[in-house]
């Protein structure tokens, strides 16, 4: 694999690796210029998020007809993935398996830990560097932030290289998830982003989706952003420093019925209880930062509405008739996008 940056030339131990910015490390998960590894949201600029747009949009058309289709699904039927999910999914899992099978390249799972030789004392790194001598991509769900990096690294400096996709590494990131998203509000707005407001509501300090979609703000002109979540759950100061560094002005705020009058997108989340590691969540009253039928009247006529899912109570189930409640069609453009995303790397875009 031809790498494009100095940094094969000496390649570091982990211990040093991992600290480097992430802008040092994306061109070590590049390949001729492309990216190879999927694993950071920063990964992606607007010229690439435009392209894969274009790719998802042209995958949409050409599959309606069963000639597309067939044809699609040719293009990448000698490739093979691995869905190493051993992290609880349903909704990533379901749509980076269908967009395989839209691109013809054939499956196989782990979701369970319990199944394979780590119960014997193997490895995590060597369990997965032992399913890269079968596939040609490995598409992972890891409770562990940086272990989905960690792989990538390790792998990039075998003889044998696979694609490391990240669909989720611990609180951190979720790469996948900001792409479709951004995809979503490219669709909803005929691919004009600039100069939106958009509010991100709920638990922003856990929620790796509201973290991700931030640090591709930066692609997009006169972005503002909004924070709205309880003091406990404040988004983290990495990306607050992220949005200052990159001239992205953002509020934060507990007012929610203050900001959304003004949004173009909101962006709602559910508490991530999941993290708790002393019952924090349980003291947090959440009920202020749910959206309600009644706040269907105070935002714009053009505002959409945008959940990662699964929700709770955060909106109302009779919020989901109204035509700016875009989080079903927002799950839907999940599987185009991560489809793009695989013709990408595997360079087959310009063939659809």
């Amino acid at each position: 694999m031809q790498r494009t940056s100095a940094m094969t030339s000496v390649q570091p131990d982990w211990e040093n690796f991992y600290p480097r910015p992430i802008s040092e490390k994306i061109p070590f998960f590049s390949k001729d210029g492309r990216l190879y590894d999927c694993l950071f949201a920063q990964q992606f600029n607007r010229e690439l998020l435009n392209h894969l747009f274009e790719t998802a949009n042209k995958l949409k058309t050409v599959t309606h007809r069963k000639d597309g289709a067939d044809h699609v699904s040719s293009l990448l039927s000698d490739k093979r993935a691995m869905l190493y999910f051993v992290q609880p999914s349903t909704r990533t899992f379901m749509s980076f398996l269908n967009a395989c099978h839209i691109m013809g390249i054939k499956t196989s799972e782990i979701r369970d830990t319990t199944t394979s030789s780590e119960v014997k004392g193997e490895t995590p790194e060597d369990t997965v560097r032992t399913f890269s001598s079968y596939v040609d991509m490995i598409i992972m769900r890891h409770p562990a932030p940086g272990f989905v990096e960690k792989t990538a690294w390790l792998m990039n400096r075998t003889g044998r290289p696979v694609p490391i996709v990240n669909g989720g590494s611990g609180k951190d990131q979720h790469p996948t998830q900001a792409l479709l998203d951004v995809y979503t509000l490219y669709r909803s707005f005929a691919g004009e982003i600039d100069n939106k407001h958009i509010v991100m509501v709920g638990d922003l300090k856990r929620g790796r989706t509201v973290r991700s979609l931030s640090y591709l703000m930066k692609s997009y002109k006169g972005i503002k952003l909004s924070f709205v979540s309880p003091k406990e759950f404040r988004m983290e100061s990495d990306i607050l420093d992220f949005l200052r560094r990159h001239d992205i002005p953002f509020t934060e705020t507990e007012d929610f019925r203050g900001v959304m009058k003004t949004a173009d997108a909101i962006y709602m989340t559910r508490i991530q209880d999941e993290h708790d590691k002393s019952g924090e969540s349980k003291a947090v009253d959440y009920s202020p930062f749910h959206f309600r039928q009644e706040h269907l009247k105070e935002i714009k006529k053009t505002c959409v509405i945008m959940h990662p899912l699964p929700r709770r109570h955060e909106i109302e189930l009779s919020v989901d008739d109204d035509p700016r409640a875009v989080f079903w069609r927002q799950e839907r453009n999940g599987m185009w996008a991560r489809a793009a995303l695989m013709a990408y790397i595997f360079g087959v875009d310009k063939k659809l």
